[in-house]
């Protein structure tokens, strides 16, 4: 997986700039709630998942030769929040090479990132800003909030 920060500003209404490296991309949610400016956090984490399911099949089929005319990934949340993954191979491949596709469509870096216990580490950021006048109230030391993998803020 990538070792590059993401970094996420504030806009307009709900509208983020995302920086990753060198790329900038736009979130944003439709109107009315917000401009509709860009794809929402969850299309751009579809997004992550189809586009990596693409890659590791294309480099799978390309590293062993097989004849992979083309993958075509649709991604999306069914009613009940999970995700449904619809890939489509063309090419002229034995069911055997369909099969192992299909099988490494199923264990890109991104599904199984999203398909195992994750930890995530909410870390307060000390902002340059200016400091808040004297309220007594400490500025520094909050703790880190982890959640994921049955942990809850509460429990942390």
């Amino acid at each position: 997986m990538s070792t590059r920060i993401v970094s996420v500003a504030e806009g307009r209404r709900l509208t983020r700039s995302v920086a990753i490296g060198t790329h900038r991309l736009t979130a944003d949610e439709p109107e009315p709630v917000s401009a509709d400016e860009g794809p929402t956090p969850g299309e751009l984490l579809l997004a992550a998942l189809g586009s990596c399911t693409s890659m590791a099949v294309r480099a799978y089929a390309d590293r062993h030769g097989w004849p992979l005319r083309s993958i075509d990934v649709a991604v999306r949340f069914d009613a009940h929040g999970g995700i449904v993954k619809n890939v489509g191979l063309t090419g002229d491949l034995d069911p055997r090479q369909h099969e192992q596709l299909m099988a490494v469509a199923a264990r890109c870096p991104v599904h199984r990132l999203l398909t195992r216990d994750v930890t995530i580490v909410t870390v307060p950021a000390l902002l340059a800003e200016p400091p808040e006048p004297d309220t007594g109230a400490p500025t520094t030391g909050a703790a880190p909030v982890t959640t994921g993998a049955g942990r809850s803020p509460a429990r942390g």
